[in-house]
């Protein structure tokens, strides 16, 4: 008799996989950083206050999940360096990066000295490029469907679309979009898979004073298809699905998880 066939792998199992998500001590990045662990990832949880990384990371592992602490602001192109040489020595190998974080500023065009403008576009911009670069290195090259590295931005429902008094946001989102596309068709050679996820409205900490706003909740109900906020965990499962075998034909899309902000009017 023919013994059955080894029951294949869960194609949304990240065992053995490493993974940094910046930003994740909190908010969105800390449900992405929970949900990867649950499959199976080590996560390396960044933020830059130790405090805060430290408090996240045990939530994690008391939750039953791998995670270590990564203690650096990716603003500084210096701290990213140390970061992902510490990375290299201690595991050897990066094989998901989640490039979360990012900064907002709802002024007018006219209220912005150019210094405030080019600090939101080094933190939303060009810091996840670099973060891309240097982690790019510590991935190994895919050999098959699931074995390369993976790279998630996260961008914004902002990206494609604008409104008045949010000008260097969007630019800076709408730049990681095309980032995006771009690092996709650089990297896809070696196995590298690039995309990125565009919230909409979440209810986070970040947001609290809007989401006590019932006029806010209000306007949500008519503009989203779904009529209501996010839940943070709702982020989750769009991340774990790119970082997976499940994606791996997947690269240089971005995939809204915004209720139907975009697709309603």
């Amino acid at each position: 008799m023919t013994p059955p066939a080894p029951t294949p792998p869960h194609p949304f199992r990240l065992d053995g996989r490493l993974a940094l998500v910046t930003g994740s001590a909190r908010g969105l990045g800390l449900s992405m950083a929970r949900a990867l662990a649950q499959a199976g990832a080590q996560v390396l949880v960044n933020g830059r206050h130790a405090d805060a990384v430290h408090a996240a990371v045990q939530d994690i592992i008391t939750e039953g999940g791998q995670a270590h602490p990564a203690v650096f602001d990716i603003g500084h192109a210096e701290a990213v360096a140390r970061a992902m040489d510490e990375l290299r020595q201690r595991h050897g190998a990066l094989h998901i990066l989640v490039n979360n974080v990012g900064q907002r500023d709802r002024r007018p065009l006219d209220d912005f000295a150019l210094d405030e403008v080019r600090r939101l576009l080094e933190v939303n911009l060009v810091a996840p490029l670099e973060l891309a670069r240097q982690a790019a290195r510590l991935m190994p090259v895919g050999q098959g469907t699931a074995a390369g590295g993976r790279i998630i931005n996260i961008t914004s429902i902002a990206g494609p679309i604008s409104r008045a008094g949010d000008v260097a946001y969007t630019t800076a989102k709408g730049g990681l979009d095309a980032l995006t596309r771009a690092l996709a068709a650089e990297l896809g050679p070696r196995g590298i898979t690039v995309n990125a996820v565009a919230p909409g409205y979440f209810a986070t900490e970040a947001n609290r004073e809007m989401v006590a706003d019932a006029a806010v909740a209000h306007w949500l109900g008519q503009r989203t298809s779904l009529g209501r906020w996010g839940d943070p965990g709702e982020i989750a499962g769009a991340v774990v699905f790119l970082a997976s075998g499940a994606a791996s034909y997947i690269t240089g899309q971005t995939l809204a998880v915004d209720g139907g902000y975009l697709a309603h009017f």
